[in-house]
């Protein structure tokens, strides 16, 4: 397999507490990780010590073998990074379809701010995304009439737009119901296979989880305590004992 993401002893400190104490882990090209721990567990520092949100004390991010430390998420964006957020990132006052031509024109380099200039461009490739997410009938309309779970939709259309070759997501489906969840990330992992992104997701669903990570790395308190197959995960003794307790997890 050829490693796209790869996390070599990541550190990170605020105020003398140590956020994050050197992780390691890689995904694959078209595989699915789960980053999962406790609150506290430094899940998000590493998230955004990986999307260049904050920079590294020691450690490296690599992807495709290509040192990104401490890059910005804008140069990340145009390596070919996207990041969807647990607060949907979207323009109201846009259409469904703007959004997207939006977001296709920012990774063309030709975002100008001038709504009449989106709307010219990238049209087939627009409607490519939306039909890749299952928004086709929705493309005219308001993102401000959108359902939750049509947003988010909407977010990995926008998050794709970029061809991206990792795709980071941050608590994908918070706020969602069990339906709506599991029909998001149904969906993601499918684009993500077919088109050979990487995907890396943190979430506290734990049967969206274990249904749809080919591979979890579990945290605590700033270290890497596990990391492997769900069914490997599921039965580790430590990751039970300070995550996971006797939840009963659904087999994917």
């Amino acid at each position: 397999m050829t490693i796209a993401l790869e996390v070599v002893g990541l550190k990170k400190s605020f105020g003398g507490v140590a956020a994050v104490k050197g992780v390691d882990f890689t995904v694959n090209a078209g595989e699915v990780v789960a980053l999962i721990g406790p609150n506290g567990a430094g899940k998000t520092t590493c998230f955004n010590l990986i999307n260049g949100q904050i920079a590294p004390d020691a450690g490296s991010v690599k992807l495709y073998g290509e040192d990104i430390t401490g890059q910005t998420p804008e140069r990340l964006f145009r390596s070919g990074v996207a990041r969807t957020f647990q607060i949907t990132a979207t323009f109201a006052s846009m259409s469904v379809r703007e959004n997207v031509q939006m977001a296709l024109m920012s990774d063309a380099r030709k975002a100008n701010g001038l709504l009449s200039w989106a709307t010219m461009q990238q049209r087939e490739s627009a409607a490519a995304l939306l039909a890749s997410v299952g928004l086709s009938d929705q493309a005219d309309r308001s993102c401000a009439e959108l359902a939750y779970g049509d947003l988010k939709r909407l977010e990995l259309a926008m998050a794709l737009a970029n061809a991206p070759r990792l795709l980071l997501m941050d608590e994908p489906t918070a706020g969602m119901g069990p339906a709506e969840r599991e029909a998001l990330m149904r969906l993601a992992v499918s684009v993500c296979r077919e088109r050979n992104v990487a995907l890396l997701f943190t979430e506290h669903d734990m049967d969206v989880v274990f249904s749809f990570a080919d591979r979890i790395v579990v945290m605590n308190r700033g270290r890497l305590i596990a990391a492997g197959s769900p069914d490997a995960v599921r039965v580790n003794e430590e990751v039970r004992a300070v995550y996971l307790g006797n939840v009963e997890i659904a087999h994917g």
